[in-house]
């Protein structure tokens, strides 16, 4: 296995971490109002989309698109705890252990995505990943 290879499984596992965590959250979040359990189960597809994506056909493109993914996740959360989302979540949400340990694995995959998205080379990019079944 290559540092890329690597790399590149860390962002596929960090994208897996984030929208286990995501839906695990749904409910809690859509009792607090549509708009935000909506969010979080978009937040979830998204997230597994890309991992699936990322995971069959590494490339460039999924890669930017996985790592705008993390930072528009990373950003609508400190928007959510500094003062709300208008219309999908208005009150300020608390800081809590959880939602700082998935910014943290989101910021990682922000970063090694958007580092292998830069360096194309270092990955078989032509290659799927995984097995077919």
């Amino acid at each position: 296995m290559t540092l890329a290879e690597l790399k590149l499984d860390l962002v596929i596992l960090a994208c897996a971490v984030s929208a286990g965590i995501h839906a695990a959250l749904v409910p809690e979040h859509y009792d607090e109002g549509a708009g935000a359990g909506i969010s979080f189960a978009v937040a979830t597809a998204l997230l597994a989309a890309v991992a699936v994506v990322v995971t069959r056909r590494p490339s460039p493109p999924a890669l930017l698109a996985t790592a705008t993914l993390f930072a528009g996740l990373i950003a609508a959360y400190v928007l959510a705890v500094t003062s709300g989302i208008p219309v999908i979540h208005p009150e300020r949400e608390s800081v809590d252990g959880l939602a700082l340990f998935t910014k943290v694995v989101e910021a990682l995959g922000l970063v090694l995505a958007w580092r292998l998205a830069a360096l194309p080379s270092h990955l078989r990019l032509n290659q799927p990943r995984g097995q077919t079944t």
